[in-house]
């Protein structure tokens, strides 16, 4: 037995299909098939890149910093090796380690600079940050005890130009009191070795030493600041920073990298979900000129609907015949988009250079924003929401011009005919 398709699919089918007599509406039918495909693709693409956004500024971020800190309530933390053995005891702890940090000013050549100088054990930083990836110059094993060695972010290098070898000054801005008054610390540090993290708040303002020498120059005796924690999942650190509290007898208090750097992470989700709205606006406008296309279209075939009224045909089928061309206007439109915007987004590392080569500038200059690069992370869960409501405001487009052919009285069209 033979299935037999209902006749408004076949009509509807015909009429996407057939040579219309009037060429302007095959024109605006095109128009909103690439309105709707340009619509999807720019959603498709602009969410991508904001879920890259979002995983590089979070690996950058979390290669340098740490998932959790547990610092001292005085700004100094005690009986730190206690602290992280309990501290590492909860299950979702991978490692520990001790840090110094403080500010400074690093004088070379006539040039000074601020940054923030942080004290680090090398063989225990290496378990919690991602510093050894990043070494553009030296290696983080450089910094030894009591041989005063400095490992600077490479912008903050090239600002002092600062290379491999020379001394730069550290001036400690806590004073010590001497005969004549309150005079500053210094002492020099040998550069060996410089990092690039690929962010201006790290690469501009971070230098590394080793946490005795720290505790030294800023005379900390055996205290440090805090200890910084690993988990095994990143973003289970709000709920592990409140559990630590059982774990860790200590006056002290827990920050997880949600909270230190929550602003950048909001900023971003913001940004996402407003970049999606408004770019749903023109999604929305295409697929609403089809609205205009099955106007034409019902006026245009107003002959036809009257003839398959007096055969029998019934309002909804006429309906039916409509939202079916229109929804496979804006379906062709749509599948186009999707194709487009997620092979655009895969291959946006190539994109970009490539547009950056011919039109002869950098989109992200270095100094300005914190990537440099425009990252790209396609998620289908993003594409399978796009595609659906993009298909919705499609069919919701075509209901009143399939409204009024349904509403087609046949004598009225038939008289002139």
């Amino acid at each position: 037995m033979r299935y037999k398709l209902p006749f408004e699919l076949l009509v509807g089918l015909r009429y996407t299909r057939a040579k219309r007599r009037n060429h302007f509406i095959s024109f605006i039918s095109m128009i909103s098939m690439l309105g709707i495909a340009l619509g999807v693709a720019a959603l498709i693409v602009v969410l991508s890149v904001m879920n890259g956004f979002q995983k590089e500024l979070r690996t950058r971020i979390l290669g340098v910093a740490s998932h959790i800190q547990i610092l001292g309530e005085n700004g100094d933390l005690a009986n730190w090796q206690t602290v992280a053995q309990q501290a590492s005891q909860h299950p979702q702890v991978k490692a520990a380690a001790p840090f110094v940090q403080a500010q400074g000013l690093l004088s070379y050549d006539q040039t000074v600079r601020g940054t923030v100088v942080r004290g680090i054990v090398p063989t225990d930083e290496e378990k919690v940050a991602d510093f050894s990836q990043h070494m553009k110059v030296g290696k983080l094993e450089n910094l030894k005890p009591g041989e005063f060695g400095i490992i600077l972010g490479a912008d903050l290098a090239r600002a002092l130009r600062a290379f491999e070898g020379d001394k730069v000054t550290l001036i400690a801005p806590q004073g010590t009191n001497t005969p004549v008054g309150l005079a500053p610390r210094l002492k020099q540090f040998t550069v060996v070795g410089v990092f690039e993290v690929g962010m201006f708040e790290y690469d501009n303002g971070l230098a590394l030493i080793d946490m005795q020498d720290a505790q030294r120059l800023y005379q900390m005796g055996d205290k440090v600041s805090g200890v910084r924690l690993k988990l095994d999942d990143l973003f289970a650190a709000p709920r592990v920073s409140r559990e630590l509290y059982q774990y860790v007898q200590a006056d002290a208090y827990a920050s997880d990298w949600t909270r230190s750097h929550a602003n950048f992470f909001r900023a971003v989700a913001i940004e996402k979900n407003m970049m999606f709205l408004i770019l749903l606006l023109i999604v929305a406008v295409a697929a609403f000129n089809i609205v205009s296309t099955l106007v034409m279209a019902v006026t245009d075939k107003q002959a036809d609907i009257a003839i398959l009224r007096t055969l029998g045909a019934e309002p909804k089928s006429i309906m039916q015949i409509f939202i079916i061309q229109g929804a496979l206007i804006g379906s062709i439109g749509l599948g186009l988009g999707v194709a487009g915007g997620v092979l655009l987004a895969l291959n946006i590392d190539v994109v970009v250079p490539f547009l950056e080569h011919v039109l002869g500038f950098q989109f992200l200059a270095k100094d300005v924003y914190y990537i440099t690069d425009l990252p790209s992370e396609l998620q289908w869960g993003d594409v399978w929401v796009i595609t659906l409501v993009s298909f919705v405001l499609t069919l919701v487009a075509t209901l009143y011009p399939s409204w009024r052919a349904s509403r087609t009285n046949p004598a009225e069209a038939l008289r002139y005919e």
